[in-house]
């Protein structure tokens, strides 16, 4: 602190990170309410040890929220610091600059991040400097949930049953009023960091489709509760309709919480079954699970929860990884999902365990080459969902899908796209073909084909590998390990 500073004139730092919002944000509530001069800071720290650099699509994203999050915090009184650098290096800075003697921040659970708010917090209380965390982005602490044993949950119902028996969460809050601001040191510019893609320019499809920022959540779940949410059960599973919350990228960012999610759907004025409404809510107990198994598992992007996967036989084959990329496998519920993915950097639900399990069982392709992919290309890539539901698919990970749960591409798109028109939204060069063959075309007869201006081989591809045949592999391959 500095000479002339007193308690009351000191400011308090609150870090942003993974809670890009003004509502439901304690650290931002605890601080406006010390009376003392408030500065937002968000550091962009890709630099501290076991940091996983952000994927292109989240890039996108973290620019375009962090510009709404600066003029909403503008409004309060308080404007966005925006600084580069390593988490400690910047806040110790900061602190010497503006003789600020409290730090708040809510807290992450990724275990690296875990790890730097940890010696964050040690070294401020060693000075003497206040230091708190607050909840917002998971429903419980993951140290804290157990099983009766004391160990840590495998399977997801117990977790879930575990997680209900909590009681119901707290309610979330609103947003401060007004803060007061102070002295605003020099900050980043957000051009600055270059986040968005310039050559090429590849975020057409994303600015088209998404509304980064806490508005656009709010909006998102609004007309979710009042239109998807009757019918969730069975329309979650349909990519030909709008069946989904499509909160995921919002919840990553912490644009929204789960909070203030499950109390969206309190009101007895919601029109929609308890059904639908329990089968969300075991939707956001997955993520919970998720984070539960990265806690106890920091390596979960990286190694197999099932070590005895190690002696899988993967095939490795770099040209069949590159069509499952481009949407070029032959198959087109996989191919529309990829195609999905690229444009518009994201993909139903349904349809990425489709694809996931394709790359993993049809083609015999390392589950963690999937995971980077969709790391780099999901808006909504998320440190716990992401891996844990790649391990799922692939049977390596935590109640994970039986090995020999192979899908059928075919089948799943016949059964989740009755009418085709998810693969005609994604897949154009297919659009004219009848329902009857949409999802197998090689089935088509010639005549048909010709008159869908479908040409195999030339317009869209034969399938890279039969379904049979590589069912049989997968099959052989599990059983070898």
């Amino acid at each position: 602190m500095t000479a002339s500073s007193t308690a009351t004139d000191a400011p308090v730092l609150v870090l942003f990170r993974t809670d890009l919002r003004v509502a439901d944000n304690r650290a931002l509530m605890a601080a406006s309410s010390t009376g003392k001069p408030v500065l937002p800071l968000f550091v962009f720290d890709q630099e501290s040890d076991g940091t996983r650099p952000l994927g292109g699509a989240r890039r996108w994203w973290l620019h375009h929220s962090l510009a709404v999050l600066g003029k909403q915090l503008a409004r309060l009184g308080a404007p966005l610091l925006l600084s580069r650098g390593r988490m400690e290096v910047v806040v110790d800075r900061l602190i010497s600059e503006t003789g600020a003697d409290m730090v708040l921040w809510n807290r992450r659970y990724d275990p690296t991040e875990i790890a730097v708010d940890s010696r964050l917090k040690a070294s401020l209380r060693e000075r003497n400097i206040r230091a708190e965390s607050f909840d917002g982005h998971l429903l419980h602490e993951p140290s804290l949930l157990k099983t009766g044993s004391g160990g840590s949950y495998k399977v997801y119902s117990p977790f879930w049953r575990a997680l209900v028996t909590q009681g119901e969460p707290r309610d979330p809050l609103d947003a401060p009023r007004k803060l007061r601001g102070g002295k605003v040191p020099a900050s980043d510019e957000l051009d600055d960091w270059a986040l968005l893609p310039t050559t090429p320019d590849w975020a057409h499809g994303l600015r088209a489709q998404w509304a980064p920022g806490e508005a656009g959540a709010q909006d998102s779940l609004a007309a979710f509760v009042s239109g998807a949410l009757d019918g969730y059960g069975q329309g979650r599973d349909m990519p030909g309709v709008a069946g989904t919350s499509r909160l995921s990228p919002h919840l990553a960012h912490g644009e929204i919480t789960p909070f203030q999610i499950l109390a969206a759907l309190k009101p007895a004025s919601i029109d929609a079954p308890s059904g639908d409404i329990e089968k969300f809510r075991k939707e956001v107990g997955w993520r919970e699970f998720s984070y539960h198994l990265l806690f106890q598992n920091p390596s979960l992007a990286q190694v197999n929860f099932n070590r005895d996967f190690d002696a899988f036989p993967w095939a490795g084959n770099r040209e069949l990884l590159s069509a499952w990329q481009r949407g070029l496998t032959g198959y087109p519920i996989v191919d529309a999902g990829m195609r999905e993915l690229w444009q518009t950097g994201w993909m139903h639900n349904r349809v990425r365990m489709v694809a996931a399990s394709f790359l993993i069982k049809h083609l015999l392709i390392d589950w963690r080459e999937g995971e980077k992919w969709f790391w780099d290309t999901l808006v909504d890539a998320d440190p716990a969902s992401n891996p844990a539901s790649w391990q799922w698919v692939a049977g390596s990970g935590a109640d994970a899908a039986p090995y020999f749960r192979i899908f059928n591409p075919v089948l799943q798109g016949e059964k989740f796209d009755p009418d085709g028109a998810y693969v005609r939204r994604y897949v154009p060069e297919l659009a004219k073909l009848p329902a009857k063959y949409i999802h197998r075309p090689w089935d088509a007869p010639k005549d048909i084909l010709s008159t869908a201006g479908v040409k195999l081989g030339a317009d869209y591809p034969v399938p890279v590998i039969d379904h049979s045949l590589a069912r049989e592999r997968a099959l052989g391959a599990y059983k070898s390990m």
